[in-house]
């Protein structure tokens, strides 16, 4: 789950912002809209070309601003740091901290 952008505290309504991985390096997750893609992670730089994302306006615009911001880090890559509890991702203008979560409860 999405806990900060730069440091910030991430507002969200009912369905907060976050990112798994799956086999493969298969990425998804969800801003305002859900994003999927072949990740490859080489050198600590996690990046996915060709992700998929739905294309809809939320009324919250800060999440609608992380749609633009988690695919220009994915399309041109983000450093990875990950703890037992926490994987950041950061480039040169945006860090974006997650938490690790139980999105099934």
């Amino acid at each position: 789950m999405l806990e900060s952008v730069n440091g910030k505290p991430v507002t969200s309504d009912k369905n907060p912002p976050e990112i798994s991985f799956g086999e493969k390096m298969m990425i998804s997750g969800s801003m305002c809209n859900r994003f999927s893609g072949e990740g490859k992670l080489s050198n600590g730089e996690l990046t996915a070309k060709g992700l998929a994302m739905t294309r809809m306006m939320c009324a919250n615009p800060q999440l609608n601003e992380l749609d633009n911001t988690i695919s220009e880090m994915l399309k041109e890559g983000a450093q990875v740091d990950l703890t037992a509890n926490q994987l950041t991702l950061a480039t040169a203008k945006q860090t974006l901290t997650y938490k690790l979560a139980d999105l099934m409860n």
